[in-house]
């Protein structure tokens, strides 16, 4: 597969990390904004800033809100806000910052690291640099660049370094069991669904080692080799972390198999390589106004699934490197097993080509391979597919960077969407002046800029005015309260929020700015 000597690879990967790097100063000017999950990781770290110990999240109990209620955050990896935080201390600069700096170097790091692999893999340094060219036009690599996504970026500036060590080891070894251990504590740290691309690295690794050998003896040794380090590893995660609160894999709601069940996996690969779930907005957890109903839904992920099925047939079947075809089959197995159990189970895990991106990622150099030695209508398509997914890509970074550099800036330094620049600062103005009050949300990334005083997150009320009274009632009293939101809330959401909080009495109703509103309550009911 190294068919060519051709330099024509090295201004394809400097313009790659030229851009990327650009992006990142851009970053230090026009801050990002927060996607809700790191959003919830920097509350965290909020929490400990004010007093509470490692990893604890600290909020007002719905059942006394002049009470405090404390819970060990395991829902997510402690990597999504411990490492801006660390370029924040370093750098002496705000959170802002530090996110520039964390998603620049992941980015890089990420690319680095495929381009290593798919070299190492078999395949010539013309077809990794194109594939390194067709992963940066994806919108799941331009996204950090708009919104924060913490674990998401994270890990993708291991998974690669991960997939060259599986592919680098060639004996057993202090080496191999020194790659285990710390490869499953590292990638754990920045993604928590790190463990199941643990497990199929794992799995390719034990397989390679073995072959070279004869007897199932040298399997079982290879076995408990790899086996031994992998359990320690992932016994400490659970013991030092996991068992400590809940996890997407703590709410199961028993058994049910619909038509995505794995069907969603199947398709994972080109929902995830040509960007599809992300320009239909989501073909079943949708991120805007869906493009397909229900039905199409289903229809399009059915062909999908059928043509993921093809083209992981024909890269085994055309691409001769034995090590990349395990790979491939490992992780593409190892995701529908995963995942369709998942599924099946009903666990907290949405139906996001996101949790499958590592599959993506793998076929990409298979696809750009084929597309070489097939030509024909296989290329055009994929040279079409590369314009529609590269345009708006540009597109949706373009729009990003305009509506982040209108957003309101707080002390944290990262673009706050859901507030404008007048209302945070009164916002901002009452926590210096208060030290004993308390402030709601409907947006859990507003109240990061709260320094002073505590905070409560609501969910956003829908239009249907739906909801659980439970999730939204904080009883008693706790000093002066104030709750934020937008001026579409006026009339019967807004009634309902004011409800959620039944000990207080004498609301006075202010116009922050013309369109957010601020609820004041001072007196007890």
């Amino acid at each position: 597969m190294h068919n060519s000597p051709s330099k024509a690879h090295q201004p394809i990967i400097a313009a790659l990390f030229i851009i990327v790097a650009i992006m990142g100063v851009i970053l230090f000017f026009i801050p990002p904004g927060l996607f809700p999950d790191p959003a919830n990781g920097l509350q965290v770290l909020r929490s400990m800033h004010l007093g509470s110990s490692f990893n604890t999240f600290v909020s007002p109990d719905q059942s006394d809100i002049s009470q405090d209620y404390t819970e060990y955050i395991t829902w997510w990896s402690p990597g999504q806000y411990l490492v801006p935080y660390f370029f924040k201390l370093i750098t002496g600069s705000n959170m802002g910052h530090g996110i520039a700096i964390t998603v620049t170097i992941a980015e890089l790091l990420g690319l680095a690291g495929f381009n290593a692999f798919f070299k190492k893999v078999g395949f010539s340094p013309l077809v990794a640099a194109i594939s390194l060219l067709f992963i940066v036009a994806q919108q799941a690599f331009m996204v950090p660049f708009v919104f924060y996504n913490g674990g998401e970026v994270l890990i993708f500036a291991f998974e690669g370094w991960f997939l060259y060590g599986c592919l680098s080891i060639n004996k057993a070894g202090f080496k191999l069991i020194l790659f285990v251990l710390l490869s499953g504590w590292i990638g754990f740290f920045l993604k928590s669904s790190f463990v199941w691309v643990y497990a199929a690295g794992l799995c390719c690794l034990w397989i390679r080692l073995s072959k070279i050998t004869i007897g199932a003896l040298e399997w079982v040794k290879k076995a408990f080799w790899i086996g031994i380090p992998a359990a320690l590893s992932i016994a400490v995660i659970y013991f030092v972390y996991l068992s400590k609160g809940q996890s997407p894999a703590s709410h199961a709601h028993g058994i049910k198999i619909t038509a995505e069940t794995f069907t969603f996996p199947l398709a994972s690969p080109l929902l995830s390589a040509l960007s599809i779930d992300d320009l239909v907005r989501g073909l079943f957890f949708h991120t805007g106004k869906p493009i397909f109903d229900p039905v199409w839904s289903l229809v399009v992920l059915i062909a999908l699934a059928v043509l993921s099925l093809w083209l992981i047939f024909s890269i085994v079947k055309y691409i001769p490197n034995d090590n990349y075809r395990l790979f491939i089959i490992v992780f593409y197995v190892t995701a529908l097993l995963f995942f369709g159990t998942a599924y099946m189970r009903q666990l907290s895990i949405s139906y996001e080509a996101r949790h499958f991106r590592i599959l993506g990622l793998l076929v990409m150099p298979g696809i750009v391979y084929l597309s070489r030695k097939l030509k024909g209508l296989f290329r055009l398509i994929f040279i079409l597919v590369f314009n529609v997914i590269a345009y708006t890509s540009i597109f949706y970074v373009m729009a990003g960077y305009k509506a982040n550099s209108m957003a309101a800036r707080g002390t944290t330094g990262v673009a706050q969407p859901n507030i404008d620049q007048a209302g945070l600062n009164t916002l901002i103005k009452l926590d210096k002046e208060n030290k004993n009050a308390v402030f709601a949300f409907i947006s859990n990334d507003i109240g990061l800029e709260i320094s002073h005083n505590r905070i409560v997150t609501l969910s956003p009320v829908g239009d249907n005015l739906k909801i659980d009274v439970d999730d939204y009632k904080y009883s008693g009293f706790a000093g002066p309260l104030y709750i934020v939101l937008p001026e579409s809330y006026n009339g019967p959401k807004e009634k309902l929020i004011m409800k959620s909080f039944p000990g207080y009495a004498g609301w006075n109703i202010s116009m922050l700015s013309p369109n957010y509103v601020l609820y004041a309550a001072k007196l007890k009911r």
